[in-house]
C-alpha cells in the first residue's frame, strides 16, 4: 500500500531554533502588504479548476504562453504530484534534489533512475550524465534550476541538449523544470530564460513560496504550451483538490501586481546576505568549503576533513544553530544547505558566529 514517507525536513515547519540557517527562502511577505478594499467583497465559494483568471494571465505573460497553457496548483509540489501522476512510468532526476520531489515519483509507483550530482563537481548537470539514463521507457526527465540544496542552475544549452537526446531516446517523455528559484537573482544580476520556450516536450514549474516570500498562498503553477497536457492537468488538479483558494489566488493577483517592488527588494537582500556568506566561509575555509549558488535563498557548505561531523551535529544543537542536513537530499553526510536569505544582515552575522562556534567546538 503506497506511503509517504516521513522526511526530517518537515521540522522546517515544527520548531524554531535560536538561530535559523536551514530555511530556503527570504523574508515573509505579511497579509497587510497585500490586502485591499476590494478583497473585502470577494466572495468565498469555489475557485475554478484551471484557476483564477487574472492570475493565470499574469503567469501566462512571465512565460511568454497564453493564459490557457497555466494551470494553477496548491504549491509547486501540487503541480510536480499532478505531473508524476500523469505521467506515471519511467522517470529520470538528480541525486541530491528536494526530498518532496523524489517521494511524488515514488509514491506514485515510478521507476526512477538517477543522474549524480555532488559537490565536487560543483552540482553540475551535464547532458552526457542524463543522456546514459534515458531508455525507450523514460516518460519524465525531472530537473530542477535552480537545484536545491545547492542553488546551481543548468545552464540553458544543457537543456536543449538533453532535449535532443530525449528526442532520439525517447521522444514521447516531457522534460519537467522546476524553476521555482529562478527568478531570486542577486542585485542587478540577470534572471535566467525560463525554459517553457525550449518546446512542447517542456512543461516548467514554479510558486510564489521562495522568490516571492508568500510560501503561505499555497500558490504554484504548472505552464505547458502542450495544449494536451493541459487537458489533462485540469481535470486532475480538479479530482484531487476541486480548486485552489478562492483567496489565495487573489491575494497572488495582488503580489504580482507588486512583484517588481517585491522582487526588486529581495533581491537586494539576497545580494547583500549572498556576500555576508561568501566573507564568511572565506574566514573559515579551515572548517568549511561551499559551492556558490546561481541564485535563491540557498547554497551548500561542506565540512572539511578536521571537523567531527557527530561532535559538529552536537554543538550546532547545544547552541541553537540548524542547518539542513545534506543527507535529507540524498546528499553526502559532510555536505548541509545553509539557508542564508531568511534572515535580516546583521542576524545573519550572528547565527554565522554562532555556526563558526559549533565548528570550532568540533575539531
Amino acid at each position: 500500500m503506497p506511503n509517504f514517507p516521513r522526511h526530517q525536513i518537515m521540522s522546517l515547519t515544527a520548531e524554531q531554533p535560536r538561530y535559523e540557517l536551514g530555511e530556503s527562502y527570504g523574508p515573509d511577505l505579511r497579509l497587510a502588504d497585500l490586502l485591499t478594499p476590494e478583497l473585502a467583497d470577494l466572495e468565498l465559494g469555489y475557485g475554478t479548476a484551471a484557476g483564477d483568471a487574472r492570475l493565470r494571465s499574469a503567469i501566462a505573460e512571465r512565460h511568454g504562453v497564453r493564459a490557457d497553457q497555466v494551470v494553477v496548483t496548491v504549491g509547486g509540489m501540487h503541480g510536480i504530484f499532478l505531473l508524476a501522476y500523469l505521467l506515471a512510468g519511467e522517470v529520470v532526476t538528480t541525486a541530491p534534489e528536494f526530498p518532496m520531489t523524489r517521494s511524488a515519483f515514488e509514491t506514485v509507483g515510478a521507476s526512477v533512475r538517477v543522474v549524480p550530482v555532488g559537490f565536487d563537481d560543483g552540482y553540475r548537470v551535464t547532458a552526457e550524465a542524463v543522456r546514459a539514463q534515458l531508455t525507450s521507457e523514460t516518460k519524465l526527465v525531472s530537473l530542477a534550476t535552480p537545484q536545491n540544496p545547492s542553488g546551481v542552475a543548468v545552464p540553458m544549452a544543457v537543456l536543449r541538449e538533453i532535449l535532443a537526446a530525449m528526442q532520439v531516446i525517447c521522444p514521447d517523455a516531457y522534460l519537467m523544470v522546476d524553476e521555482t528559484y529562478r527568478t531570486a537573482s542577486y542585485g542587478d544580476e540577470p534572471v535566467a530564460e525560463t525554459a517553457v520556450g525550449l518546446g512542447s516536450r517542456v512543461v516548467v514549474v514554479a510558486s510564489l513560496s521562495k522568490c516571492h516570500g508568500a510560501a503561505g498562498l499555497r500558490v504554484g503553477w504548472v505552464v505547458s504550451t502542450d495544449d494536451s497536457l493541459i487537458e489533462r492537468l485540469v481535470p486532475a488538479k480538479f479530482g484531487t483538490v476541486v480548486s485552489a483558494s478562492p483567496v489565495c489566488e487573489a491575494l497572488a493577483v495582488r503580489v504580482f501586481a507588486e512583484e517588481t517592488a517585491i522582487l526588486s527588494h529581495r533581491r537586494t537582500w539576497l545580494e547583500e546576505n549572498l556576500l555576508i556568506t561568501q566573507d564568511w566561509v572565506q574566514a573559515n575555509d579551515a572548517l568549511v568549503e561551499w559551492v556558490r549558488p546561481s541564485a535563491g535563498a540557498l547554497c551548500v557548505v561542506r565540512l572539511k576533513a578536521g571537523v567531527d561531523l557527530g561532535r559538529f551535529k552536537r554543538a550546532a544543537a547545544e547552541i541553537g544553530v540548524r542547518l539542513a542536513d545534506g543527507d535529507w537530499f540524498g546528499d553526502e553526510p559532510r555536505v548541509f544547505r545553509l539557508g542564508f536569505g531568511y534572515l535580516p544582515a546583521a542576524e545573519l552575522k550572528v547565527a554565522l558566529d554562532a555556526l563558526r562556534e559549533a565548528l570550532v567546538a568540533a575539531r
